[in-house]
């Protein structure tokens, strides 16, 4: 149990090594820009390399960048702010390129270094971050829990950024109890991220890992009632296909058939504007769930319910690739109800899609899915004629001739 974090404190040892060999603060001399013909000023070479570095981490060339950034930082004439943003900079490049341990040990070295420096609640943050990233989640937990405290201290000019951090550290919280799989730790805190004065799509966001995470953590209930509440207060909002799959689910495992059904044709019947921000997010969660209630219900035997979803499945794309799988199952589904000529039809035109009298012949799944279909059709034919030897052999009972009426009783005599 305790070698993975004396590994990781022996590589954190290794990484504080190296930034140990870089001048003292005290010692760095600021550097003013030296004015140009204009009276303006003009770049100076530290504030070039951060540039420059800055490009480099960006575009993904992460050796060039990096030996940007020491070149400010071994410089004895490097001012402290060009010092500071170096160190931010490096570890920002450290943490793109995945270099997760050099980019937590810079972090933490800024901190400790500069402890008033306005950017630590960023530094902590992002070393949250990291941490979380690395699987250490109780140390991420407490560096967000720092952002919080560290903005209280900071001066009120710059009210509005030091709240917005604490508020994302708050979600970085609940965000990091997910990942560890803590789902109970994360509803709650979700559940109450999203009643800050957040930006909407962050307070839809926090509303939707609430019910996902009380569904998970097998509050099936509650997840239930979050999920319709998330539907009811954001009904664009870009989650709401897999909020209505999860919906579904729910209410298949609580045993709620009919509502589950009711929510998949409610996704299945989607309006275009709607979907169209996002055609392909819609169409997967529309299918997935179409697909899996679908199923259920013809594995228990509800085999109207079954195909009208698949019905509805087979209006989502006119690509062979997904109408013929979807014609099979509405095929299989009219078999059992005994709609036979439909089943044949259905049957012969998945055969002739699968063996074209010209062009390039099919792929290999509506191949296999046509000698499906043709078997399915044998095996129809072997039953038709089945039943009509079983009518020879056992022709049914003729019924006894009627008796005639009964002559009418004579009439009275006077």
């Amino acid at each position: 149990m305790t070698t993975a974090p004396r590994r990781l404190h022996f590589r954190w040892a290794c990484a504080f090594l190296a930034l140990a060999a870089l001048p003292p603060a005290w010692a760095a001399r600021p550097t003013t820009p030296a004015p140009d013909a204009a009276g303006g000023e003009v770049e100076t070479e530290m504030q070039g390399l951060l540039r420059l570095g800055t490009t480099l981490s960006a575009r993904g060339d992460y050796g060039t960048g990096e030996i940007a950034y020491w070149q400010v930082l071994k410089n004895p004439d490097s001012g402290l702010a060009d010092r500071k943003d170096a160190l931010l900079g490096l570890a920002h490049l450290h943490r793109r390129q995945g270099a997760l341990t050099k980019a937590a040990a810079i972090y933490e070295k800024y901190v400790k270094d500069y402890p008033d420096d306005e950017r630590v609640p960023d530094a902590l943050l992002e070393l949250g971050r990291t941490l979380r990233d690395m699987g250490v989640n109780r140390m991420a937990i407490g560096c967000f829990y720092s952002v919080i405290n560290s903005t209280l201290k900071f001066p009120s000019q710059g009210f509005e950024h030091y709240q917005a951090l604490a508020k994302t550290a708050q979600f970085e919280i609940a965000q990091t109890y997910f990942e560890a799989g803590d789902f109970a730790e994360a509803g709650k805190y979700f559940s109450r991220v999203r009643l800050l004065d957040l930006a909407p799509a962050d307070r839809a966001r926090a509303h939707f890992m609430a019910a996902f995470s009380q569904q998970l953590g097998g509050d099936l209930e509650t997840s239930v009632m979050t999920l319709r509440s998330f539907l009811a207060d954001w009904p664009a909002d870009k989650n709401v296909p897999e909020a209505r799959y999860l919906l579904a689910t729910n209410l298949r495992q609580l045993n709620r058939p009919q509502e589950a059904l009711a929510v998949t044709f409610e996704l299945l019947r989607t309006e275009h504007a709607h979907s169209e921000a996002d055609p392909q997010r819609w169409s997967y969660w529309q299918r997935r769930t179409g697909n899996e209630v679908a199923n259920e219900f013809f594995q228990t035997g509800d085999t109207f319910n079954a195909l009208a979803i698949y019905q509805g499945l087979s209006e989502l794309s006119d690509s062979p690739a997904w109408r013929l799988p979807v014609t099979y199952q509405i095929a299989l589904c009219e078999e059992r109800l005994r709609q036979l000529d439909r089943a044949r039809a259905a049957y012969a035109m998945i055969v002739a899609a699968g063996q074209p009298a010209a062009g390039p012949p099919a792929s290999g799944e509506i191949a296999d899915l046509a000698q499906m279909a043709a078997w399915r059709l044998a095996h129809l034919d072997w039953q038709d004629q089945a039943d009509r030897k079983f009518s020879t052999l056992f022709p049914p009972a003729e019924k006894p001739p009627s008796a005639p009426p009964a002559a009418p009783p004579p009439p009275p005599t006077s």
